[in-house]
């Protein structure tokens, strides 16, 4: 593994040295193929050439549809370095948010791979990589290529990427992100993550589109190889990471949850396997340690301040298994009460987080912008308290807050102690409208294959470890969870269907 140098405030400019400095090793293994870093950057500068070649201007948005491959990643690296604004649709979201999403972000073009063309007739796809639905190829446009650029276009505050939240309290936002915090992210996760000692070979399943994506350019920083999976299915991901001797790999808490379902799943050869994207229960953190080892690392962050806002490192997981870690070095963390102010010591607040990585603001929500970016703070919107160590600790999402009979509950509270019940493999809380209570306190539950839950036992379970307040009115055992196409539980489906009765 090589050292990778301080390259300067623009995320392009990162990925322009990657190039230089590691031509002839392996950047990516998609299926069968391997792609070096110079290989790499050919086809970014044929990526550049084409945008250029359409009409597509700096500050232009250049939208892609596609599963894990490395074209894809490759006009994102373009629109780094050549001043557009990158947005990748998530190819698990939702036809009317994807949508919106095109038209919220002037997008100018829209990319699809083969398996997504299909959505040309309803999003507008204007070309595709490789060939499918009778579109054009996007690398059979004609164009002028030349060599890439010493240094990418634009100042370190122009903005070459929206990523859009999840959506799930409504519809989802566009978080405007410049070529400075994006290169912020990846400095601070170069320095704080615990990457693996020798050969750095990243395996990834989730989709580069979104959080999984964030890991990409600190790898090839680093000189690392990418491997490149489409979806994520436990016993593949197993033989892929012994095939291909990953060392480190970037998942999320359900994807976790399957390996510890899959009896002979091996992960033998991961060194970091970094987890984000939603809370985990403190007993399947247990769980995986204890069958794992000490391979896991968090990163907590959310599209506003991507994934470097706290770290739990993989010793601390062990010791502090409840906790979501400390601060990045290089950003500022407080815990504030509803005026801004601080809160005591020991008192759990909103967590708010001020440093480079911080988006410039929601694209066209000023209002939006206004509440959420106070005087340099981002106001997460997340529930927080720090114990004597300095750890940090995620309480819960303070607009998933239930307030049953004129009392808070927080719904991870609740879910911490469910999901340490026998036969729970899955469990998600939420409040449902109730005439006497105001909002009563809901669970549904995902039972084991082995054993499945009794309601009003959960019920007596958490009466007994957090009082009568926090017990569930209702217990509702379901084969499955909606998810998001983020792969978290989509609460608000779920309140929903269950106000619906």
């Amino acid at each position: 593994m090589t050292g990778a140098p301080d390259c300067g405030g623009r995320i392009g400019d990162i990925l322009l040295d990657a190039i230089r400095r590691h031509g002839p090793r392996t950047a990516f293994i998609e299926g069968g193929a391997t792609l070096s870093y110079a290989a790499f950057g050919a086809r970014v500068a044929q990526a550049l050439a084409i945008l250029d070649a359409l009409g597509l201007k700096r500050g232009e948005t250049v939208a892609q549809i596609a599963g894990n491959c490395v074209d894809q990643y490759a006009v994102m690296a373009a629109a780094y370095i050549g001043g557009y604004r990158s947005v990748t649709l998530h190819p698990l979201g939702g036809a009317a948010d994807q949508a919106h999403i095109l038209a919220d972000s002037d997008a100018r073009l829209l990319i699809a791979d083969a398996a997504h063309a299909g959505r040309a007739a309803t999003l507008g796809v204007q070309a595709v990589f490789g060939h499918g639905g009778g579109l054009p190829s996007f690398w059979d446009v004609p164009a002028e290529i030349r060599s890439l650029p010493e240094t990418s276009a634009g100042d370190a505050e122009d903005i070459v990427r929206l990523a859009y939240t999840g959506g799930t309290t409504g519809r989802p936002k566009g978080v405007m992100l410049s070529a400075r915090a994006l290169a912020a992210n990846t400095r601070m996760a170069l320095a704080g993550i615990e990457w693996p000692q020798g050969d750095l070979r990243y395996l990834c399943p989730a989709p580069i589109s979104h959080g999984a994506g964030s890991i990409v350019a600190p790898v090839l920083a680093l000189g690392g190889t990418v491997i490149l999976q489409r979806g994520f299915d436990a016993a593949r991901f197993c033989a892929a990471a012994k095939r291909h001797h990953a060392t480190v790999t970037w998942l999320v808490p359900t994807m976790i949850g399957a390996l510890l379902d899959l009896p002979d799943a091996d992960l033998a050869g991961i060194e970091t396997l970094i987890w984000s994207g939603a809370p985990m229960p403190e007993a399947q953190v247990r769980a995986a340690v204890d069958r794992f080892g000490p391979i896991l690392a968090q990163c907590y962050g959310q599209t506003e301040a991507p994934n470097t806002i706290l770290y739990l490192s993989r010793a601390d997981h062990m010791a502090k298994p409840g906790s979501a870690g400390r601060p990045f070095d290089g950003i500022e963390v407080a815990l504030c009460d509803e005026s801004g102010a601080a809160v005591p010591p020991g008192t759990a607040g909103e967590i708010c987080v001020r440093g480079p990585l911080l988006m410039s603001g929601y694209h066209g929500m000023p209002d939006a912008t206004a509440e959420t970016m106070q005087r340099g703070w981002l106001h997460t919107g997340d529930i927080g308290v720090v114990d004597g160590d300095g750890y940090w600790r995620i309480v819960d999402r303070r607009k998933d807050m239930i307030i049953t009979g004129g009392f808070n509950v927080y719904p991870k509270e609740v879910e911490e102690v469910i999901a340490a019940q026998p036969g729970v493999a899955a469990v998600a809380v939420f409040g449902v409208a109730n005439a006497k209570w105001g909002e009563a306190v809901t669970a549904v539950v995902v039972p084991r294959q082995d054993r499945r839950p009794d309601p009003a036992e959960l019920i007596a379970a958490v009466r007994e470890a957090k009082g009568p307040v926090m017990a569930p009115k209702a217990v509702h055992v379901v084969d499955a969870l909606p998810l998001t196409a983020l792969g978290k539980p989509d609460k608000k489906a779920l309140r929903a269907a269950y106000a619906a009765g």
